[in-house]
Order: C-alpha cells, then sequence, then structure tokens
C-alpha cells in the first residue's frame, strides 16, 4: 500500500504504512516470532513449495510480502502459515454474503455512522488499535450488523498490510455504551459462529486483546451467544473494564487514546467518511486480492 495517503485527525496524522520497520522491531520479530532473514528465506521458501503443489488454491506465492504476511503470525511455521491461508480463502468461498467483492468504496454506510474508528497512534507496544462503537452510535435501521462485520474486516486488512502491524499485533476496544435489546435481537448463533471462524482460524493478525467497555447488563445476553465458540488462547485475551478507566489503561497506553477514555490524545470528532475515503484509495489491493483464493467450494 502507498505511503503518501493520510487523514487528519486534529494534530495527529492517520496513515497505513508500507515501509520496513526499524531495528527496534526487528529485535522484537526475533525474539516474539523466529524472525531472522534466514528464516524467513527458508519458510518462504518452503511454504513457496507448499503452495505450488496446491492446483485449487490461486495466491500470488511470488511475493513475499504476501507470504510474510501468513507467516509471521505463524512464528515463521510454513505448514501453519499455509493451513492459516486455507482457512481465510475458504472462509471467503463460505461466506460470500461477507467476502464477495468486498471493497472499501462499496461498504461507505458503515464507515458514515462513525461506528469504526482507527486510532492515529500506536499503543506503546506498537500494536493497532481499532475502536468499534457499537452502542449508541449503531442504528440497526441504518446499519446493518453484517455490514459493521465487513467494515471491520476492511480495516484489519488494511493493517495487516502493515509490516510493524504483523510484528506488534492489533488491539480492538468494544465501546457498548447505548446498547439495547433492538441491538441484541441482531445477533444470532450463525453470526457469532462466522465471527469466531474469522477471528480463530482465519485472518493472518496478532489479535493481542479485546477490551470491552461501558457494557450495560444486556450485553451478557451478547456474550453469551459468543462464548462456547471461544477457544482459551482468545477468551483469554478478551477484558472487561465496564467504566473503570484505570482497568483499560492497564493494557492499552494512554498516549494512544483519547481524553474520553482516559487517555491523552485530543482527537476531535472524527467523520468516519474520511477512514473510508483512505480505505478506498487502496480499492485496486482490496480487488486484486479478491481474485486470489478458491474459484469453487473445498
Amino acid at each position: 500500500m502507498a505511503e503518501n495517503l493520510f487523514v487528519q485527525m486534529g494534530e495527529y496524522v492517520l496513515r497505513f504504512e508500507s515501509e520496513d520497520f526499524g531495528k527496534e522491531y526487528e529485535e522484537r520479530a526475533r525474539l516474539e516470532l523466529r524472525e531472522t532473514p534466514e528464516s524467513t528465506k527458508e519458510a518462504c521458501e518452503k511454504l513457496r513449495e507448499i503452495l505450488k503443489a496446491d492446483a485449487e488454491l490461486d495466491v500470488p506465492y511470488e511475493e513475499e510480502n504476501f507470504l510474510v504476511t501468513f507467516l509471521r503470525p505463524t512464528h515463521f511455521y510454513p505448514e501453519s502459515a499455509y493451513e492459516r491461508m486455507q482457512n481465510f480463502f475458504k472462509f471467503k468461498v463460505k461466506y460470500p454474503k461477507y467476502c464477495a467483492n468486498l471493497i472499501p468504496s462499496r461498504e461507505r454506510n458503515v464507515f458514515e455512522q462513525g461506528i469504526l474508528t482507527v486510532f492515529p497512534n500506536r499503543d506503546h507496544l506498537g500494536r493497532r488499535v481499532l475502536l468499534i462503537e457499537a452502542g449508541k452510535k449503531w442504528k440497526p435501521k441504518l446499519c446493518s450488523l453484517d455490514e459493521i462485520f465487513k467494515g471491520v474486516m476492511l480495516v484489519l486488512e488494511a493493517a495487516i498490510s502493515e509490516p510493524r502491524t504483523q510484528v506488534c499485533g492489533v488491539q480492538v476496544i468494544l465501546d457498548m455504551d447505548g446498547l439495547a435489546l433492538t441491538h441484541v435481537w441482531q445477533f444470532t448463533p450463525g453470526f457469532a459462529k462466522a465471527v469466531v471462524e474469522w477471528v480463530q482460524d482465519c485472518i493472518p493478525v496478532r489479535l493481542k486483546g479485546v477490551h470491552i467497555i461501558n457494557q450495560p447488563y444486556v450485553f451478557n445476553m451478547v456474550f453469551a451467544i459468543f462464548k462456547p465458540l471461544l477457544n482459551a488462547k482468545l477468551r483469554n485475551r478478551i477484558h472487561f473494564h465496564g467504566t473503570d478507566r484505570q482497568s483499560l489503561l492497564n493494557h492499552v497506553d494512554a498516549k494512544c487514546l483519547p481524553k474520553t477514555y482516559g487517555g491523552e490524545v485530543n482527537i476531535p470528532e472524527f467523520p468516519g467518511g474520511k477512514l473510508c475515503d483512505l480505505l478506498s484509495n487502496y480499492d485496486s489491493h482490496y480487488e486484486m486480492r479478491n481474485q486470489n483464493g478458491y474459484s469453487k467450494k473445498t
């Protein structure tokens, strides 16, 4: 992705980074992911061989950046990267209502609602932070739950194109302030199954934490649908903070959070359409990736 496109958020700038990371992150990648020039070369060669032998999966296996996107979250084990890649592209075939022709410019509505925000600053460990406001700002008659999921998919696909995010990972904050029964009724077991499958088995991202804040009592009804589907690893990374800002700050650095969440960043009300505009600059990237994968159900 290009690096000269950005959105101004008050005195801060949000852009998706294509450049390689510096020495600090090289060391983290080595310690946390087993990444070295030698391991990268060896893993890419092995993964490339595996992919060449799979006639059904059409992916750009000659592109090292593409391979590394799946190798980093699987600690440079080629077989594990291949399994996640299979799951990722099988999901697209299994759930066309979420994935077919998914590009930012076609999903403007969810961004216009202001439900999704990517904070301009990373947290203290270099992680991207995505805010989902699925309470007061979410009006089901104007924006469906499926649209929110598709918007999240688009944002995270942009994030995983960033080398620094591939190494450091992502934090997600779910602000449930204002969640009501009209919202709760939108959640179905089928939707929960798809979301959990995508998060746990498909997307090549290091999800470091899901932070649920301002949740009312009715949120328990929503979580009860998801809870039986969660594996231990993901369950342990879900944190419930309620209105306790210090609890949130114990996990997400104040220097990346706006003041409304106990942070230090002065971000003005952010028009969601600007995030869509930024992502839409990369429509051709999404369209190209939409051509990859399986041509039929496998």
